[in-house]
């Protein structure tokens, strides 16, 4: 006699499956790939999309830097501190430029503002009135030519050169006073690095 042996059921995962209907398998490949391609190309485009924006970023510097003239707007706090260049509160027409170099650093500064303020920008930079020579124009032709300054319209017209030690930065200053209430200051501070 044989002894019988109970029938056992397959294991669960041995267990055979209906057939995977065509639509079904289409539809799984279709979320397996829209899956691939987010993790994959969502990241991919936005490499691409900073990199592009990083590199136009890089053009608008240049573009800014590469040009000559004035630039319509305050300086940076940190650009008129650096070149000591106390711009007075109730000043308008401002307007600057930077260039830099191995060896100067330059600030081009121009604004009108109230004759009062003229005196308190001298006294602030460690100048005073008194120290403006008439008809001098302390700002070179090199300089001049950089920012387009023409100091040949109706004045009159008076400089001076506030000389400091170095690290100090040094600051040809031009003042027209055509409108005595409000006069036009032209400034160049330069620094050795």
């Amino acid at each position: 006699m044989t002894a019988s042996l109970p029938h056992q059921a397959p294991p669960a995962d041995e267990t055979e499956q209906p057939g995977e209907d065509r639509r079904h398998r289409i539809r799984r490949r279709a979320l397996t790939l829209l899956i691939i391609v987010l993790l994959i190309g969502v990241p991919a485009g936005y490499l691409v999309i900073s990199a592009n924006q990083s590199r136009d970023s890089g053009k608008d510097k240049e573009a800014k830097y590469s040009a000559t003239g004035l630039t319509a707007g305050w300086p940076s706090s940190v650009q008129r501190r650096l070149y000591q260049v106390p711009i007075p509160r109730q000043s308008y027409e401002v307007a600057y430029y930077e260039t830099n170099n191995w060896k100067t650093s330059r600030l081009y500064v121009q604004f009108q503002t109230s004759a009062a303020n003229v005196d308190n920008f001298l006294r602030w930079i460690g100048a005073h009135r008194g120290e403006l020579r008439p008809n001098d124009i302390a700002i070179s032709d090199r300089d001049q030519k950089v920012t387009g300054w023409k100091f040949s319209g109706p004045g009159p017209w008076s400089g001076l050169v506030h000389e400091q030690k170095n690290p100090a930065p040094t600051q040809d200053i031009v003042v027209n006073t055509a409108d005595p209430d409000h006069p036009m200051v032209y400034v160049v501070s330069r620094t050795v690095p």
